[in-house]
């Protein structure tokens, strides 16, 4: 076998792999039939091997015993990825899943090609963490280590937007001025740039964490979890009076990353003490049935699904809790979704247009806004790029694999 860089886009959803072989583009199918690989793992709580992508999916919506997990990287740089947990019948760490996750990636990619990779050019976003270089350095670092563990013995990074910018340009005009807008699952990232003489030049990028986990988190906030109980009332164990259902278990479970976590002793003893003092017990109960039954990734599902749904306008789009309770179903629309995330409006605006400034532009030399990345299907990011760019052209690219097409491409040099 020969030796070449293997291009990865590790996504906080969704992963894919491709390489530059003999001057063509060419992905790899890491996931059967599939350009992507959702970024997943299950540990069988048998201890038998792991399973990733569409089969940790199916293994979680068949109900089979085990550990499911989404969402790792935006963990990156943080405590929680080194700390270890009972984690599919054994202690181990974030870190330890993530290189395991990237050994799967790395064999299935040689399988797929027939190559040996001892190199990786790997996408990040601009930040993995916003206004906190110490953090930002650590996640990279924390990711380079994960690649190095899976047996990459160089490893190498290209901000995710300027590697979307390399694989889409051709959507622009030769010689004007190019926005991409890379709207993922944990992070939104943009890179201005021009092309002269067929070559991209970067004139500024910029980023900050906002993705579509940020999304699903305040849509399971506002619409699924107050059927939990979330917004209800608690009596005293003594005195009179009433007091707020406490927020933080609702926030962890409505974040991909920590779900998992919810799952221990001690927060199913506190949402059984909640109930006992639950004025609507049967709110509550339906909380202490997800820890109980650890439906936590169910539920997010239902809620991205949901999400989808409206977002296309379907009709009778809804968040499925069946699962929770037979015949719980909630609606949500696509105006009851850009009710809940307009609160995130002026921050992606704010964004693009400090894009501009960063590099020396105005929004008016803008010809063309190219949306990469899943979430940039969400209306809402349309909204804002019509909105704040008037006079360029919109353009739609592959969204779940113009970073890892750009990558491939960058590995020429």
């Amino acid at each position: 076998m020969s030796a070449t860089t293997l291009a990865v886009d590790f996504g906080t959803s969704n992963s894919a792999a491709a390489i530059l072989h003999n001057g063509k583009l060419r992905r790899l199918p890491i996931e059967l039939g599939s350009d992507t690989l959702p970024t997943a793992i299950f540990f069988p709580l048998d201890r038998s091997a792991m399973k990733i992508g569409a089969a940790a999916t199916e293994a979680l919506i068949a109900a089979e015993p085990g550990r499911f997990m989404r969402a790792m990287k935006s963990v990156l740089g943080t405590d929680l990825f080194q700390e270890p947990r009972f984690i599919g019948g054994a202690r181990r760490s974030l870190a330890n899943v993530v290189t395991a996750f990237l050994v799967q990636v790395k064999a299935r990619a040689e399988a797929a090609s027939g190559l040996n990779f001892t190199a990786v050019l790997s996408g990040r976003p601009v930040h993995f963490h916003t206004n906190d270089p110490k953090a930002d350095a650590r996640a990279e670092a924390d990711l380079r280590a994960c690649y190095h563990a899976a047996g990459f013995a160089q490893v190498d990074f290209l901000l995710e937007p300027e590697a979307a910018a390399r694989a889409t340009h051709a959507l622009g005009k030769p010689g004007e001025i190019g926005l991409i807008v890379d709207i993922g699952g944990g992070t939104s990232d943009y890179s201005a740039f021009r092309v002269e003489a067929g070559r991209v030049h970067i004139l500024a990028s910029h980023g900050f964490r906002l993705g579509g986990t940020d999304f699903d988190r305040t849509l399971s906030m506002t619409h699924a979890m107050p059927y939990l109980g979330l917004g209800g009332q608690l009596r005293r164990e003594m005195g009179a009076g009433l007091l707020p259902v406490p927020r933080h278990i609702y926030l962890d479970l409505a974040t991909w990353a920590k779900i998992p976590f919810l799952y221990s002793p001690q927060t199913r003893a506190a949402v059984a003490e909640m109930l006992k003092l639950a004025v609507k017990p049967r709110l509550m109960r339906r909380l202490a049935t997800v820890l109980q039954a650890e439906l936590g990734h169910d539920l997010a599902f239902a809620v991205e699904h949901g999400k989808i749904d409206a977002n296309a306008g379907q009709p009778n789009a809804c968040i499925d809790m069946a699962r929770i309770e037979p015949g719980l179903s909630v609606p949500i629309t696509r105006a009851s979704s850009d009710r809940a995330l307009l609160r995130y409006r002026q921050a992606l605006s704010d964004a693009a247009l400090h894009t501009c400034d960063l590099a020396g532009i105005t929004p008016a030399d803008v010809a063309t806004v190219i949306h990469v990345g899943g979430s940039s299907l969400m209306g809402l990011v349309g909204q804002v790029s019509h909105q704040d760019f008037p006079q360029a052209e919109i353009a739609n690219s592959e969204p779940f694999t113009a970073v890892v097409d750009g990558l491939a491409l960058a590995t020429a040099g």
